[in-house]
């Protein structure tokens, strides 16, 4: 009898058919936000690169989708250190159909495919700093690279078990869907990148306007919709704490598309589709860490603050010589990093009780641990890319010629083009 008793407490629960279902559907809506971020950037570029930009994205679902079945799942949460992830997972060995110590009410695989999506889109937000100039292949081997060894340490450290800077034994860092771990890792990393590329050809003063608004409205959309399945499906199950997050997430992104359109009209005369859009995004990107941990009265006031500072953050990088040429760092960088400062503001127990509160609930501290928590994603998502690119550089080499990234990359680097009208009938496909 004793035996059998100890038998059944070895045996993990039984996964929840519903929280299941939950949990692959938010897996597929986190998808379907990398193609709508290649047609949110897509939008912006010159026609002669779309297709090239929109690869940019797409190819991540084929890289990564297999690499985190291989090794970047193992990295990112199996049980290692403080700062990443042991081998024990390689090839999801060990990693079945029973319920986890990070889910217990979706089957492991669950877990470890949603998780996947995250892993595709993060890298794919680099793209947007780098679009237009870089070499495919050498983009490729970045990004290959770059989640094997800067995202699955940083998703380790933060959401893994025992990591750094974690709830389960870590610093106690609040981040409930990836602000230091996606939006900050990708928007300095962007940044660094754009500044390591140095700019396009005809950066400053020949720059063109967004080729297809509708395709950056259509994009902007998609990942709204998306995000309800990055945010929501974050809480892991079929609960009051995936409705909270949802509604934030909805609430935040409202208003900050509201602020940024009112910003436009009182200071610029005219509210724009392209600000409505990118108002939208920031207001998704700030509300990130913080959708599982706050009310929807703050999510208001994230999200309004996070589109104001975002606001001024791209009207800055104007004034400067860094081109990063569809503004990833002052939308994912700098919102993330607003998200996370005021997830240490807003965080309240009385949402979230695993949780704890922050500065406007009585606990100041957890601000301090936010701000730690920041300074470490910058510092390992700057050194390491730089790194990276370092040495693709002396190997490879990164950027395209001068003459094919004047004629565009989509007929030089991939041998077709979005609308046949750039060179017509005189290049053939494979040719």
């Amino acid at each position: 009898m004793a035996g059998a008793l100890a038998e059944a407490a070895k045996t993990p629960p039984p996964a929840e058919p519903g929280s299941t279902a939950f949990v692959l559907i938010s897996a597929a809506l986190v998808l379907l936000m990398t193609p709508g971020l290649a047609f949110f950037y897509g939008g912006f570029v010159r026609s002669r690169n779309v297709l090239n930009t929109l690869m940019m994205s797409f190819v991540l679902m084929g890289i990564v989708g297999t690499t985190w079945v291989l090794w970047g799942y193992s990295l990112a949460f199996a049980p290692g250190n403080a700062f990443i992830g042991g081998l024990q997972w390689l090839g999801l060995n060990g990693v079945g159909f029973e319920t986890s110590d990070y889910a217990a009410k979706i089957p492991h695989q669950a877990f470890m495919v949603y998780q996947g999506m995250f892993a595709i889109i993060t890298p794919a937000l680099i793209s947007g700093a780098i679009a237009e100039r870089m070499n495919f292949t050498a983009y490729s081997l970045f990004v290959l690279l770059w989640s094997t060894f800067i995202y699955s340490p940083l998703a380790h450290m933060v959401w893994g078990q025992g990591g750094f800077l974690g709830l389960t034994g870590g610093l106690g860092a609040l981040d409930f869907a990836g602000g230091t771990v996606v939006h900050i890792s990708s928007g300095v990393s962007a940044l660094v990148a754009a500044i390591y590329l140095g700019p396009r050809k005809t950066y400053p003063d020949r720059l063109s306007p967004p080729h297809n608004v509708p395709f950056i409205l259509l994009g902007a959309g998609l990942l709204w919709f998306g995000w309800f399945g990055f945010n929501a499906g974050s809480a892991l199950e079929a609960n009051n704490l995936a409705v909270a997050a949802f509604v934030n997430t909805n609430t935040s992104a409202a208003a900050a598309t509201l602020t940024w359109l009112i910003l436009e009209k009182v200071l610029r005369g005219k509210p724009t589709a392209v600000g409505a859009a990118t108002g939208a995004v920031a207001g998704l990107v700030g509300i990130t860490p913080a959708a599982g941990f706050v009310t929807a009265v703050a999510a208001i006031l994230i999200g309004s603050i996070t589109a104001f500072v975002c606001f001024y953050a791209v009207s800055f990088k104007h004034k400067v010589t860094v081109d990063d040429a569809l503004d990833t760092y002052p939308v994912h960088g700098v919102g993330g990093t607003i998200g996370a400062i005021l997830t240490g503001v807003f965080a309240t127990t009385t949402i979230n009780p695993g949780a704890k509160n922050g500065l406007l609930y009585g606990n100041p501290q957890e601000l301090l641990i936010e701000l730690a928590a920041i300074a470490t994603a910058y510092i390992v998502a700057a050194a390491g890319t730089w790194v990276i690119l370092k040495i693709l550089d002396v190997t490879i080499g990164l950027r395209v010629k001068e003459e094919e990234e004047l004629q565009g990359l989509d007929i030089n680097e991939h041998g077709e083009e979005a609308y046949n009208e750039e060179f017509g009938d005189r290049i053939s496909i494979g040719k």
